[in-house]
């Protein structure tokens, strides 16, 4: 392969942790990262958390040089909070805002005020198409007790599909984001196996950064040990991923995180490490492709279905879960909607005594019957709007087990075409670090 077919990327993400007035030293910090990237000679930068829009066109005008072209996703109450910086022209783009984020009254947590989404932007780079995308997962905050698991993991459903749908005639699809997963979580799994993404920190030969590539470390400022849960050095949720195609291989020459401190600063960035992967991409003519690509065994293949037809079902399974809590919940709020009903109609019956019964007083002092009659319309209203919520919440999760009960069908279809595969246990979970065997659904 000649070196002129080859194209170096460097690619950063970051989550800022951008909330303004909340975070912490916030317009210090997005002053520290504008410096750094005009700096630093990223051709791809990928935000998250950029919750403002006005610091989003701070950041713009501070890397008009460096990166001309951007791009910032709107999403949500307050926006998606996730922008692109980048040397390339940027021919299009799109955002898909998930279908599950979190509970509205969970304001404490903020996730469903956020709008959670991908977004997606389409590059020239070297000649090749590129399919770079930037997301932002729901927050693990309890991980003995999840109650957004269904929520994180039809999220990791909707990202593969989004993936695999919008990028059929790209040449390179590069992924980065805080995917709120640890390496073997289930929606990681199941991200990785279904569309055949590889993760930099996996695939690398050269590394330099915090201890198991995690990029939330005990050592940053900005973080508590609550937020760490028993991890007590860190955890690894912030990914670059990257998928090779006929037409172009991708290599990852070496990749770095930041390590919680920076120098000549009093704090670091943000609360996560921010992340940099060397991406080499290389032509393939197709002669290169049908020669130098090895054809994939009967076994392999038909080992990498029962995976990922146990990932899936163990998907679908935390998916009807989440579809039994949300039917309680909402029969919760239908039965407390009722009563409030009940409560009201009993004072519209109470207000008529002195109409029905001539000359007859109000039981009920005045003050005390209208605070009543207040509450009860607030029971009624509130719980109405949560069985809408509810409602949608099932629909919802209904439409993902029913995609992944058709794709376990599909995927065992397959499967009964490989008459040398043998039955599949389910899976015991790989050390950490391991990486996952990638299936392609097409094939």
């Amino acid at each position: 392969m000649d070196n002129a077919d080859s194209v170096n990327v460097r690619v950063f993400s970051l989550n800022c942790w951008g909330i303004r007035y909340l975070s912490k030293h916030c317009p210090q910090r997005y002053a520290m990262i504008g410096e750094m990237l005009s700096k630093e000679e990223h051709d791809i930068v990928l935000l998250q958390e950029v919750w403002s829009e006005k610091d989003y066109l701070c950041l713009k005008k501070k890397l008009a040089c460096t990166h001309p072209h951007s791009h910032y996703f709107k999403s949500g109450v307050i926006g998606s909070g996730l922008a692109i910086f980048t040397k390339y022209r940027i021919h299009d783009t799109f955002v898909y805002r998930y279908s599950l984020n979190g509970y509205p009254y969970m304001a404490h947590h903020g996730d469903w005020f956020g709008g959670k989404a991908v977004g997606m932007a389409v590059l020239n780079v070297g000649g090749l198409t590129a399919n770079v995308y930037v997301t932002h997962l729901h927050a693990e905050y309890c991980r003995e007790k999840d109650s957004y698991l269904p929520h994180r993991v039809v999220q990791a459903w909707e990202l593969q599909q989004f993936i695999r749908h919008t990028s059929a005639g790209a040449d390179v699809v590069i992924l980065g984001g805080d995917l709120n997963m640890h390496p073997q979580d289930l929606g990681n799994r199941l991200l990785r196996s279904y569309t055949g993404l590889q993760d930099s920190y996996l695939e690398t030969a050269k590394f330099d950064g915090c201890e198991d590539g995690m990029t939330l470390i005990a050592d940053n400022p900005f973080i508590t040990e609550k937020e760490l849960g028993p991890f007590d050095k860190g955890i690894r949720i912030d990914y670059i991923l990257f998928k090779s195609s006929s037409k172009a291989d991708i290599h990852c020459d070496s990749m770095s995180t930041t390590k919680g401190s920076v120098p000549d600063h009093p704090f670091p960035y943000s609360d996560h490490e921010a992340l940099t992967a060397e991406l080499r991409l290389e032509s393939c003519s197709p002669a290169e492709t049908g020669a130098d690509r090895p054809s994939k065994t009967q076994d392999s293949t038909a080992g990498r279905l029962a995976e990922l037809v146990d990932i899936v079902t163990e998907a679908r399974t935390e998916v009807k879960v989440g579809l039994h809590c949300a039917e309680r919940m909402r029969y919760t709020a239908a039965r407390t909607a009722v009563m409030g009903l009940a409560l009201l109609f009993l004072e519209l019956a109470i207000a008529a005594v002195p109409w029905l019964a001539l000359g007859a007083e109000q039981p009920f002092p005045r003050t005390s019957f209208y605070l009543l009659a207040v509450l009860c319309f607030a029971i009624l209203l509130t719980t109405s709007l949560l069985y809408i919520f509810y409602t949608m919440e099932l629909k919802s999760l209904q439409g993902a087990e029913d995609q992944m009960r058709l794709a376990v069908s599909s995927l065992q279809e397959k499967l009964r075409g490989f008459p040398l595969a043998q039955p599949h246990n389910p899976p015991r979970r790989p050390p950490e670090g391991q990486e996952p065997g990638a299936f392609h659904p097409e094939e």
